[in-house]
């Protein structure tokens, strides 16, 4: 059975190909034959994701989904993960979830296998709720200190807002330097989004 394996980080101080090999051993260890790796660095709250697209469009029915925990492929609202997991269904792929043994059953039949379904489902929808409640969580947090800091020191800035300003600076540099570059090849060479690129090409005008 052809297996695609999903490896997703947050931010990128962090590793998404962290668990590449632990996800490659246990491909091997269940028979599984890797076709393909998807390695990113974005939130999971986002459902356009550019390597998970990629893998979508690419994977065949019957193909497996490996990822390594439940978190790793979703903090989507709920719109947005019952979205994927329609997309998910559509194209006919198994959800494997290294950390979720009721996931690792390729194939069981008869009464047993609608029972393990069943309870499948029931952990993957708990973790995913988990993971989102989870994120949520790091939101209210993250925007309670930013109030208490601003309630401190009035005159305060988030750092990033310097580090935005070099950004649109680099961008606009870029943009004079080469008028005929294309806004992709400008976002690569700031390191930066295309989306990025687009909105400082609106603010010039």
């Amino acid at each position: 059975m052809n297996a695609h394996l999903y490896l997703r980080a947050s931010t990128k101080d962090q590793d998404a190909n962290r668990a590449k090999v632990a996800l490659e051993a246990f491909a091997a260890g269940k028979g599984l034959t890797i076709t393909g790796v998807y390695s990113e660095n974005i939130s999971g709250t986002k459902l356009n994701r550019p390597e998970l697209m990629r893998l979508l469009d690419t994977a065949k029915g019957g193909d497996v989904l490996l990822v390594e925990s439940v978190d790793r492929l979703s903090r989507l609202s709920q719109v947005d993960w019952e979205a994927l997991k329609v997309t998910i269904k559509a194209k006919g792929l198994r959800l494997v979830i290294a950390d979720l043994p009721t996931s690792w059953q390729m194939a069981a039949d008869g009464i047993a296998g609608e029972v393990l379904k069943v309870i499948n489902d029931m952990l993957i929808e708990l973790m995913a709720t988990m993971a989102r409640l989870d994120q949520d969580k790091r939101v209210e947090r993250i925007n309670e200190g930013l109030k208490n800091k601003r309630i401190a020191e009035p005159d305060w800035k988030p750092a990033g807002k310097s580090k935005n300003a070099a950004l649109h600076e680099q961008v606009k540099s870029l943009m004079a330097k080469h008028p005929t570059m294309s806004a992709d090849q400008i976002a690569k060479l700031a390191d930066c989004g295309v989306a990025t690129v687009y909105r400082i090409k609106r603010e010039m005008k």
